[in-house]
């Protein structure tokens, strides 16, 4: 068995970084050293996260007492680790950022999406984007991990061997997103009070997603995609359904081969598309807990319109899971450790 390493979570009283923590203290080669969060300074983290009730004696820690350890993962708002990330490359010599701070390379699309310059543009370079299925070979030699966003992973998984492989009829790609509550964190808002949001269904970025960039950056070639952000009231999970079209003379077996030949290996990647049943589509309700991401897809013969749908867990294969499973690539792990779960059903 693999000596273990020490890891530590600042921000961890947050979604992502309990869900971090949750996935860290089943993971057989880390051992969580320290959990920051200056709201809940001195308390146990099981008192914000009760799932974690007898799995830990962990109490959240002031972020200034933070103590060296092997891998550290900063767990913020947008915009707090690029300010401060010369303190945090003095502690570790592996950091995953599971914010947004450093996933973009293109200075003209942060500001684009983020509405002012990037803080620190002479560090990107150093940092590799946390999509395995993407980056798996970067990943392996990574120092700096740039954990994607939860919509930006489930339309790039959904669109990515379609491009990859030269697919799709020239044109923009259209993607709707049916995000879940918990993807606005944990910090409490009008949007996010029960009585707004339990049974709404509001189109909240119609336009202007930030993780568009992400999408655009990362996808061969940059295409032109455009998001639409739907908030619905299930606690987690996305839905992404993309409209396309394929080239002329392509059919549906055309799919089918991109997308076993680009993920064919892939240890979390499962295409859902089946002739009866009432699971026929991908569902996040069928990935709940998950660190699978579903992707499936229609054909219309008669117009070539491609619909693409997708579904993951956006605290795991959106966040903590896909950090989990880019660093099991970087420390020469198997790929899927700590990330075994399968899911409920119903």
């Amino acid at each position: 068995m693999s000596e273990k390493k020490t890891v530590s979570i600042v921000g961890g009283s947050g979604y992502a970084g309990g869900e971090f923590l949750r996935l860290a203290l089943g993971h057989p080669y880390l051992e969580v050293k320290q959990v920051t969060s200056r709201r809940y300074l001195g308390d146990p983290v099981s008192l914000v996260h009760p799932n974690l009730r007898g799995r830990t004696n962990l109490k959240f820690v002031d972020p200034a007492q933070l103590e060296p350890c092997d891998i550290l993962v900063l767990s913020m708002p947008h915009g707090v680790a690029a300010k401060d990330i010369e303190k945090y490359r003095g502690l570790a010599p592996i950091i995953l950022d599971l914010s947004a701070d450093f996933r973009l390379k293109n200075l003209d699309l942060y500001k684009k999406y983020y509405g002012e310059d990037h803080p620190r543009p002479d560090l990107l370079n150093q940092w590799v984007y946390g999509n395995p299925e993407l980056y798996r070979e970067a990943l392996q030699t990574a120092n700096h991990i740039a954990c994607c966003g939860c919509n930006a992973t489930a339309t790039l998984l959904g669109l990515y061997p379609l491009v990859k492989e030269g697919l799709l009829a020239a044109g923009p790609i259209f993607a709707t997103l049916m995000i879940s509550t918990s993807a606005a964190g944990a910090e409490p808002s009008l949007a996010s009070h029960h009585p707004e949001r339990s049974g709404s269904i509001r189109a909240y970025k119609p336009t202007g997603h930030r993780h568009t960039a992400e999408i655009r950056e990362n996808l061969p070639g940059n295409p032109e995609v455009h998001l639409t952000a739907v908030a619905t009231d299930r606690v987690r999970g996305i839905l992404m359904t993309a409209q396309t079209f394929l080239r002329e003379g392509l059919t549906e077996k055309d799919v089918w081969a991109a997308y076993r030949k680009v993920y064919g290996a892939e240890p979390f990647i499962r295409i859902v598309k089946l002739k009866k049943g009432i699971h026929r589509y991908p569902d996040p309700k069928g990935v709940e807990g998950t660190n699978y991401c579903d992707v499936g897809f229609e054909l219309e013969e008669d117009t070539r319109r491609l619909v693409v749908i997708s579904a993951i867990d956006n605290l795991v294969k959106g966040t903590a899971g896909h950090a989990i499973q880019s660093l099991n690539v970087r420390m020469g792990w198997p790929e899927t450790t700590g990330l075994e779960f399968t899911g409920l059903h119903p």
